[in-house]
């Protein structure tokens, strides 16, 4: 007996060892903690039942793998016997029950910030994210479609909530010895505010090290490049009020007197123990590939996916620029990649120090390297700085190009620089497209669908409720069907300087609406130094970084209606009951009233009739003078979103949906 437990241990452990030697950046194994059925076992089509798998991945990496040299402080990860670095996530999956009666391919969504929003966004699900009511399936069409759902965590500071997805992954020390650094956060705020996390949308914050230090510095401004000006040390300190009190709290921030509204602040400060964070895109990486091209009892696909917004959508150009589209065997990864309402943006997903959720918008979260060249897939030198370098270059040279679409709404140009992804680095002229890209752009949209009826949100004017997640759905289809067989998809629709339907923001001729301000401003890139050692190394020697010149960011020009001209038009906006736009200033009451909203459009109403438009001095022609009657509207409606079916742009099957909803529209702006 005990000869026999001593033989199956050694084996057991020869198979662990023959697993970890030669794992090519692989799942070493896969944790199932549960298998249910999912939507009350409500079958989808020819797809039939769904069943909803959670678990964790556990993986071991290479450091010495050229595939892998380029995560940030890999080398410095602690490593097991046979020298490689391991890590761990959390997975979930939603696949058929029979997988055979899939569409073969797997959906990734990177999570956002540890959530899962695939289904509510696509299938217009309701309810939470537990996949066990059958009212979470929504209209069921990714289900009814055949995919294979999949989230992997790759974000290591996500709140501890059961829901969330994380990475689980070590830290960089300098031979045992704990790794410091400066790093930094800023705020705005829209009313008077007495504590603030360090961390960024309720992400976990990094501690500041010796919290009562006399070096650190808490700074306010009252422009973006405006003055610094610093706060006596003596007025803050790292802590948070309880019951009126302050207590001392590393990853908070308090202010005597409070901080005010429509300034930014900004503090600097020292932490320690950086994760390696670059290990969450590995993550996604192993993950797809097991699935592709590694025997398993839990998903296996003939090909794949990746969808992701905003956050998500800025990290699939980060994966894909820094080469993680081939696996350590140089294998292909994705076969098409969505990056949804991404901008120009990468992000900071692969440095020292670096907090995922970090972003940059029209007036928070200032100069972390999101948008820094490059911008476009082709390679651009920039004449300021010498560079020359393109989103794609390196995938170009590993042989791993996937299919990629870029969609965006109006918000991108004003408030994430999306016209860099298609223009020249010197603003003078439309970039290259490749053959292998698309680049879809829905005027009048908002970063996310704004509610209906539309409402104010500390904004001046109500928000945007263009829906034009309808025509996500058709490119879904798209691009699956592109990299299934080789379909083509519908051609590109966005903004050129060629057909002048591109303009800087100066030049657009926007109406004189009356109480309307056209912006003054737009969210600008600009050329960021952060220290000789951050393109090379990852490592932030600047805090704050030094600003250089911006690059010319373009908006797109607009019609008499001051609708954005060019793009998918989407029914509502073809056939308008109002100005839709992508920027919305702040409300005067929250500050900086010059200012844009982040994620924010607006929605500016047509008069009723002509008086009332020639009373106010409103150039913009009446509903009445548009249309005769709802059912000429309705029918003008219908007439649009036929001609987006014929492009490509819409499916059949949402034409009633489309359809219903321009119809509360029409309700809505007789009585508003």
């Amino acid at each position: 007996m005990m000869l026999n437990k001593f033989l199956s241990l050694i084996c057991a452990m020869l198979l662990f060892a023959l697993l970890a030697s030669t794992a090519d950046a692989k799942v070493v194994r896969i944790e199932v903690t549960s298998r249910t059925d999912a939507f009350n076992g409500k079958e989808f089509g020819l797809a039939g039942a769904y069943e909803k798998i959670a678990g964790k991945v556990f993986f071991a990496v290479d450091p010495n793998d050229p595939h892998n040299k380029l995560i940030v402080d890999i080398d410095k990860a602690s490593r097991n016997a046979q020298g490689l670095v391991e890590f761990a996530a959390d997975l979930f999956v939603l696949r058929p029950k029979d997988l055979a009666r899939g569409n073969g391919a797997a959906l990734l969504e990177v999570s956002n910030r540890g959530g899962k929003a695939l289904v509510r966004y696509f299938n217009r699900g309701r309810g939470g994210n537990d996949f066990t009511t059958e009212a979470e399936a929504g209209d069921g069409f990714l289900l009814r479609h055949g995919f294979t759902l999949v989230w992997v965590g790759w974000q290591f500071d996500v709140p501890d909530e059961g829901r969330n997805l994380r990475l689980y992954a070590p830290v960089a020390t300098a031979n045992g010895q704990p790794i410091t650094g400066w790093v930094r956060s800023d705020f705005v705020f829209a009313a008077k505010t007495f504590d603030v996390s360090l961390g960024h949308r309720g992400q976990k914050a990094q501690p500041a090290s010796e919290p009562a230090s006399p070096e650190y510095k808490l700074t306010v401004r009252d422009a973006i490049l405006g003055e610094r000006k610093v706060l006596p040390r003596s007025d803050w300190q790292f802590g948070r009020l309880v019951d009126g009190k302050v207590v001392t709290d590393p990853t908070f921030i308090t202010l005597k007197g409070g901080f005010e509204p429509g300034r930014i602040y900004e503090v600097v400060y020292r932490t320690q123990n950086p994760t390696v964070v670059g290990l969450g895109l590995a993550a996604v990486r192993d993950v797809i590939a097991h699935f592709k091209y590694a025997p398993n009892d839990v998903v296996t696909v003939k090909r794949a996916l990746g969808f992701g917004i905003s956050q998500s959508g800025r990290f699939l150009r980060h994966f894909v620029y820094q080469g993680f589209n081939a696996d350590e065997q140089g294998r292909q990864v994705f076969d098409g990649l969505n990056a949804h309402v991404a901008g120009g943006g990468h992000g900071s997903f692969n440095h020292r120090f670096a907090e995922p959720s970090r972003d940059a918008s029209p007036f928070s979260t200032f100069f972390f390297p999101t948008d820094i060249f490059p911008f476009t897939d082709v390679a651009q030198t920039d004449a300021e700085t010498g560079d020359t370098d393109g989103l794609l270059t390196l995938a170009a040279k590993q042989n791993v190009l996937p299919k990629i679409f870029y969609t965006n709404s109006s918000y991108e140009y004003w408030g994430r620089a999306a016209a860099l992804i298609h223009t020249t680095i010197d603003g003078k002229a439309d970039a290259k497209l490749l053959d292998n890209v698309r680049i879809y752009y829905f005027p009048g949209g908002q970063h996310g669908t704004g509610p209906f009826p539309p409402v104010k949100n500390q904004t001046q004017q109500r928000n945007t409720p263009v829906d034009y997640s309808w025509g996500m759905r058709a490119l879904l289809l798209a691009l699956d069907a592109w990299t299934k067989n080789g379909t083509a998809p519908p051609p590109s629709q966005f903004p050129k300087l060629a057909d002048g339907s591109l303009a800087l923001p100066a030049n657009v001729s926007f109406p004189k609406i009356p109480g309307v301000k056209f912006p003054l401003t737009v969210h600008e890139a600009w050329r960021v130094d952060y220290g000789p050692e951050f393109k090379t190394r990852g490592l932030i020697a600047y805090e704050p970084p030094r600003i250089g010149k911006a690059f010319p960011v373009m908006v797109p020009q607009v019609d008499a209606d001051g609708i954005d001209l060019g793009g998918v038009r989407m029914p509502e906006v073809a056939v308008p009951l109002a100005t839709v736009t992508g920027w919305n200033p702040r409300d005067p009451q929250t500050g900086a009233p010059e200012q844009l909203v982040d994620f924010t459009g607006s929605y500016l109403p047509f008069a009723k009739t002509k008086a009332d438009r020639e009373r106010t001095g409103d150039p913009r022609l009446s509903l009445a003078e548009r249309y005769a009657s709802r059912e000429q509207y309705l029918g003008k409606i219908t007439e649009a979103a036929l001609a987006l079916v014929k492009g490509g742009y819409l499916l059949a099957e949402d034409l009633p949906a489309v359809i219903t909803g321009a119809a509360a529209h029409w309700d809505y702006a007789q009585k508003n």
